[in-house]
């Protein structure tokens, strides 16, 4: 569809462009979620196995997208600490653990240009200018 058209365009820019692209886990385990709630099982397993082929290229290398760092307990537990004022925005978990990659990122690397690509506008809000 067009949609579907316009991401992979999109991609193929930021291909050419050499962006790096990192790939949150939260991001692998809601797609999965989506993939999981598919009514059809043929197109479910099929999603599933297609999931499974791009994360392990990811992992292998093979794709313009890294698979990002696992967090630890400690991390984790100040993201709990936030997380009640955080859904005051209608935003869940995932979406914090995503927005703290983004500041990760941010202080990793304080001379770039570090975003979130995602058609969710209050993710695609975080962009921060070189």
């Amino acid at each position: 569809n067009d949609h579907s058209s316009a991401v992979l365009r999109e991609l193929r820019r930021k291909e050419s462009a050499r962006e790096k692209l990192l790939l949150p886990l939260p991001t692998i385990i809601e797609t999965g979620n989506h993939i999981g709630q598919c009514s059809n099982g043929g197109a479910r397993r099929e999603a599933a196995r297609r999931l499974v082929e791009a994360v392990t290229r990811a992992i292998d290398g093979d794709l313009p997208f890294a698979p990002c760092r696992f967090f630890d307990g400690v991390e984790l537990r100040g993201w709990l600490a936030e997380f009640p004022a955080w859904t005051q925005q209608k935003s869940g978990m995932a979406d914090l653990c995503i927005k703290k990659e983004w500041d990760r990122q941010c202080r990793l690397h304080p001379k770039r240009r570090v975003y979130i690509w995602s058609l969710d506008k209050h993710l695609a809000a975080f962009d921060r200018a070189r």
